[in-house]
């Protein structure tokens, strides 16, 4: 039976950890609950072996990756929540984790909570690892009191865009392995089966189909100008990617991405969860609705978005709300205006914008499905036909020769 390493803080509150036999996760969790105590952390007992022979590929990155900055959020809550001082559960985490990047991480953090800063000016102090929304939320739950709290929506609010991205990513994965297979399929009947035949062809003297005459033409080309003709595209996508480093070129591209027919829809719709997501989780924790558009402005990642969060702003300052400016935008679902403005006027905006977080969620990963059911049959029918097009003018030719030594 495999071995799992826990933490989890005992019924009488204090911190435990160990090593338990058990099927899997799911029943070392259950065992720890039957006993009275809170899991906090679960894993098998090889994962802090293989993290610490492999050190160095924990400091690649001068920060924390996203799910670790989530884990040790939610670690944190759990601990607070539990009653434990900030410090004590800081030490803590630094004498479990496994991994050499969060041991630096936490260490620093400790260490400045230790010589008297705020929770919230050591965070800062690691901008790699924490954003301005985490570094901000936390010092709004430092001021009201409500720490473990303000960690707790923190650590929700990072699991969820980590899953909206997640949904995204791993829903594209097929479609895009389906259509590197059918380019390289058909590069290889091209340049490499295809030529093959040339000789044949040249010594029968035959007149070759159209079809035919095409698709060798077309392979000599991609035998004599592939490897370039990539060089020149890579060249390009480094100067393109250069240039939407600028404010403007970014600015228009995005825009665009956000009004194309197929992609622009599900693009609005991870647009208005971002924003509905983050503006909520800052304005329940108590943060003005100002400050709160101010820090929304870095969770969007989209610059035409960020540019109408701005005019928002500007109006919102003058007394204007925020639901008319957005939707003067024009980039947002009428969905995500009708629920801030009806959050406006009842006076809970933050919880409404929470309430369409999650419906702009669902709606992504229904729309995401929707597309991938979509591409991946269009992908394979498209490199069927020209597939079928390939062997059709090739057969097309074999049968003249056939009809010529006849």
């Amino acid at each position: 039976m495999p071995e799992f390493r826990y933490v989890a803080i005992a019924p009488g509150g204090e911190l435990t950890q160990g090593v338990m036999d058990a099927p899997d996760v799911a029943a070392v969790v259950q065992r720890l609950r039957r006993q009275g105590a809170i899991p906090m952390r679960t894993e098998p007992a090889d994962h802090g072996r293989l993290a610490a022979l492999l050190p160095e590929l924990s400091l690649r990155r001068r920060g924390l990756h996203g799910q670790e900055v989530a884990d040790l959020t939610r670690e944190l809550a759990i601990m607070l929540g539990a009653g434990q001082d900030l410090d004590r559960a800081l030490r803590f985490l630094i004498e479990t984790t496994t991994q050499q990047r969060a041991l630096r991480v936490l260490t620093a953090l400790r260490d400045a909570v230790r010589d008297g800063s705020s929770f919230a000016a050591a965070l800062a102090q690691q901008p790699a690892s924490f954003s301005r929304l985490y570094v901000g939320l936390v010092r709004a739950g430092e001021a009201g009191g409500a720490l473990a709290v303000t960690l707790e929506r923190l650590a929700t609010l990072l699991e969820r865009q980590r899953a909206l991205a997640s949904t995204v990513t791993s829903a594209l994965i097929y479609p895009g392995v389906l259509l590197l297979a059918a380019i390289g399929s058909v590069v290889l009947l091209l340049t490499d089966v295809l030529p093959q035949f040339v000789p044949l062809f040249a010594e029968s003297g035959v007149a070759l189909p159209a079809s035919t005459q095409l698709m060798i033409a077309t392979g000599d080309a991609l035998a004599a100008w592939g490897l370039p003709a990539l060089a020149v595209l890579a060249v390009l996508l480094l100067v393109a990617t250069r240039m939407l480093q600028r404010p403007g070129p970014k600015l228009a591209f995005d825009r665009l991405r956000l009004r194309l027919p197929v992609f622009g829809p599900l693009a609005r719709e991870v647009l208005a969860a971002r924003l509905t997501r983050t503006l909520g989780t800052l304005l329940i924790n108590g943060m003005p609705l100002i400050a709160a558009l101010d820090v929304v402005r870095d969770a969007l990642g989209n610059a035409a978005g960020v540019h109408a969060v701005e005019v928002a702003t500007v109006e919102a300052r003058g007394g204007a709300g925020l639901a008319r400016p957005l939707a003067a935008s024009g980039l947002f679902p009428a969905r995500t205006i009708h629920l801030l403005q009806l959050g406006e006027e009842t006076a809970q905006l933050g919880p409404m914008a929470l309430r369409a977080a999650e419906i702009h969620e669902e709606k992504t990963r229904l729309a995401v499905q929707r597309l991938v059911s979509l591409l991946t049959p269009a992908i394979t029918i498209a490199m069927g036909g020209l597939i079928a097009a390939i062997v059709g003018s090739l057969l097309q030719a074999m049968l003249g020769l056939n009809d010529l030594a006849h």
